[in-house]
Parts: C-alpha cells; sequence; structure tokens
C-alpha cells in the first residue's frame, strides 16, 4: 500500500498501468526469500531480478485471467520490471516510489544495523537516489530523518554533484 501511495502523491494523474503495477510490484514476494540464495551482491541482484520476473508474471496472468488488452499486460510488465528508466517518465516515478518506500520506512532500520560503517550507508543511499530524479530528491528530502540519518543522506547527494 505504501508503494501506491507513493505513486499517486508524485503522479496525482497516473495512469491505470501505472496504479496496476505500484499495486502489484511485490506480489507474491514470499515464495522467492531471499535466503534462498547465497550471501553478497551477485546472489542479491539475482534474486532482485527473479523476483521482479516474478511479479511480473504473476500480474500478466491475473490481468489477462481479467481481461486486460495485451498492451496494458505488456505496459504493466514494462514498469514492474523497470524497463528504459529515466527515459520512461512512468517508469521513473515508480523508481522513485520505491526508493522513497524504502527511505521512510527502512532506511532508519538499515542505518541503526551499519552504523559502524557509514561509508557502506552512504553508498546504497548513494546508489539509491542516482536512480531516483530531482523529483524524488524533492521528497526524499522532506522526509523525517534522525539527525544522523539525515546527514548520511546529504553526504551521498554531495556525493552526486
Amino acid at each position: 500500500m505504501a508503494l501506491y501511495n507513493w505513486v499517486v502523491k508524485l503522479s496525482p494523474e497516473a495512469s491505470e498501468e501505472l496504479l496496476l503495477a505500484s499495486r502489484s510490484q511485490h506480489i507474491g514476494r514470499w515464495k522467492i526469500p531471499r535466503d534462498a540464495y547465497p550471501e553478497g551482491r551477485e546472489p542479491y541482484l539475482k534474486w532482485r531480478k527473479d523476483l521482479a520476473l516474478h511479479h511480473a508474471t504473476i500480474t500478466q496472468q491475473l490481468m489477462q485471467q481479467a481481461g486486460y488488452k495485451s498492451e496494458q499486460i505488456e505496459r504493466v510488465s514494462q514498469i514492474i520490471l523497470k524497463k528504459r528508466i529515466k527515459a520512461d517518465a512512468e517508469v521513473q516515478i515508480m523508481e522513485n516510489a520505491l526508493c522513497l518506500v524504502f527511505l521512510e520506512f527502512q532506511y532508519e532500520a538499515f542505518r541503526d544495523r551499519h552504523e559502524n560503517d557509514s561509508e557502506k550507508i552512504i553508498n546504497i543511499l548513494y546508489k539509491s537516489l542516482l536512480k531516483m530524479d530531482a523529483s524524488g530528491h524533492k521528497f526524499a528530502l522532506s522526509l523525517k530523518y534522525s539527525e544522523d540519518g539525515l546527514r548520511l543522506i546529504k553526504a551521498a547527494l554531495d556525493r552526486m554533484e
């Protein structure tokens, strides 16, 4: 629900396809647990890619059953799979919303778990912020953070300049 809410906030006139993608982004996520993959960056990225394909496949099936047109089904899949990020406005809105969900609901706990490794946190924030656009950055800076949390976000943003 948080992702959908962010999409609506970022794009009040969002298309039906974007709204469907935001509702489907994590459908059946528990079916592919993170611990089914080894630790490390490469296995993590593989897990994320496999999850996206899983979400897109389930969504395609449900949309077909509901009678959606093939063009609509393909469009929702493109958004879920984040195809043409930076070039496709709706995919960019979805990416902004995904990053904002992390920042709003997960970032502080993540920061607390890695409090002894500020460089790691800044690097992860930097990579997330790179995926966002200026509008996403504006919303990211409007969220409430701890003093240290905000300091790390600002350090990651400074790295982008």
